[in-house]
């Protein structure tokens, strides 16, 4: 579980959402800004760096796309480090199709009632309040009729699991369940209907801060193995002297700091309102495969120390997820081909 304690500390320290307008109980920080935040907390702890993740994300939901009067309060509590709030998109029938969903908003006079399932979702079973994606157009609709609510987690109605992972343990994921769960009207986020098309659009943001948060851990394992590897002798000679040894490290430890710059790159053009969609997509599916393979080499450098229970073999199960979770590989690169080529080339 996420420590809560620690959690209220980022928030006094300004380390939470710090791009958020003063407002909304942020800094009035720019994108790339929050980015080399976020990833100097990935580089001590991946689970704690999630934090600013969700916040960053839901954050950016919040204050675009909400009533003012339900959102603010929320937004301060993020803020402050007094609210976790967990995005509830994926469904049990399917994640990559993000926008065939079969969770029933359904329009009754004094708001919105909800049915159906959630699953795979990030603090499914820790966060205060959930953001929540659900059809209220018809099933063929796709994208366009689907509405986003921002859901209390204490309501009537709304049970949760948690599932049993093979990484990011202290972050949990789990599935949500909506059983005539009543939501005010005023806690719609966006128009109704378009909730996925507006929504879905803070994503880039997020993907180019995944891709800051698993290189800091690639990152810190480098600089792990690099001492390791000048110290630790074979035959005579520092491990480093071998070229099987450090060349692998070497090619790594480039690529790692290409990728980076490339996140930062992505933010950047955020912050100036330029384009930068097949930037952030470069980074969601390149950091993540790059940050595995790259722990994974300095797992082996580390012979059986690695391979014990400890902190690579942690960060090599934590960093995984992160090719799953969020857009896979084959999404992102859908959506570079498209940017690139135009969706009438790439339509699917």
């Amino acid at each position: 579980m996420l420590d809560r304690g620690l959690m209220r500390e980022m928030g006094e320290l300004g380390f939470i959402a710090p791009e958020l307008p003063e407002a909304h109980g942020g800094l009035g920080l720019g994108s790339l800004a929050a980015g080399v935040i976020h990833e100097e907390i990935a580089r001590a702890d991946l689970s704690i760096s999630y934090i600013n993740l969700l916040a960053s994300l839901n954050g950016q939901i919040l204050s675009q796309h909400g009533d003012t009067a339900v959102t603010g309060p929320w937004l301060r509590k993020l803020t402050r480090g007094e609210a976790l709030l967990a995005i509830a998109l994926t469904e049990p029938r399917g994640g990559s199709d993000a926008a065939n969903l079969r969770l029933r908003v359904e329009r009754v006079a004094d708001g919105y009632v909800v049915n159906g399932e959630k699953t795979s979702i990030s603090a499914a079973d820790q966060a205060d309040a959930i953001i929540v994606f659900g059809r209220t157009g018809t099933t063929d609709s796709g994208a366009h009729g689907v509405t986003a609510l921002l859901v209390p987690a204490d309501v009537p109605g709304l049970t949760r699991s948690r599932f049993d992972c093979h990484g990011q343990r202290a972050i949990g994921r789990g599935s949500l369940f909506f059983e005539n769960v009543k939501v005010p009207l005023d806690h719609r986020l966006g128009d109704e209907n378009r909730g996925f098309v507006q929504v879905m659009q803070g994503f880039d943001f997020s993907r180019a801060l995944i891709g800051l948060q698993v290189l800091a851990v690639a990152r810190a394992a480098l600089e792990e193995t690099w001492t390791y590897v000048a110290q630790r002798e074979a035959f005579g000679k520092p491990l480093a002297a071998f070229r099987g040894v450090s060349h692998p490290l070497a090619d790594f430890d480039t690529q790692v700091d290409a990728a980076r710059l490339l996140c930062l790159q992505a933010l950047w053009l955020k912050d100036h309102a330029l384009p930068h969609s097949a930037e952030a997509a470069m980074c969601k599916w390149w950091a993540p495969k790059l940050a595995y393979d790259t722990i994974h080499q300095c797992l082996l450098s580390f012979g059986h120390g690695g391979y014990d229970r400890g902190v690579m073999e942690q960060r090599l199960r934590d960093v995984l997820g992160f090719q799953i979770g969020d857009g896979t590989a084959q999404i992102m690169k859908t959506i570079i081909a498209r940017a690139r080529a135009g969706r009438h080339a790439v339509p699917n």
